[in-house]
């Protein structure tokens, strides 16, 4: 048994994708890539494009954590990168709004999503020696 995610149960994490904060970041991409769909076409290769690849990469950086957790110093380096691409996630989200292609009601619960995944993450990180110890 390690600690989950951050939230108050504890519960078997046998893999990366029974932690919450992969579920929920996963949950908020696809999110980000339906609304995507409609900014306008002379984004495609910039907004739209980088807030995909950075609530994406949230996930990817999540698994690869797990992956590495048993070196503590990596498993914490790479829940890092991915605490860098949710708030990177949250500054396009930024942008999105100020370009009025996002609502204001969209972007507050959009945004307060990735903050929440970014608290989650904090969460595993000072609690990194937990979800390290070897697995018996």
């Amino acid at each position: 048994m390690v600690p989950d995610d951050g939230e108050n149960m504890i519960r078997v994490v046998k893999s990366f994708r029974d932690l919450r904060v992969y579920q929920l970041s996963l949950e908020q991409a696809k999110r980000i890539f339906v609304i995507s769909k409609d900014f306008p076409k002379e984004e495609t290769y910039s907004l739209t494009d980088q807030i995909r690849r950075s609530s994406r990469a949230v996930n990817a950086m999540i698994a690869e954590a797990w992956a590495r957790r048993r070196y503590e110093a990596a498993f914490v380096n790479k829940l890092n990168e991915a605490l860098g691409e949710a708030m990177e996630t949250q500054a396009w989200l930024d942008h999105a709004r100020e370009c009025s292609y996002i609502n204001r009601d969209l972007y507050m619960e959009l945004d307060q999503a990735w903050q929440h995944v970014g608290a989650m993450l904090n969460r595993m990180i000072q609690k990194a020696d937990i979800f390290c110890k070897p697995v018996k």
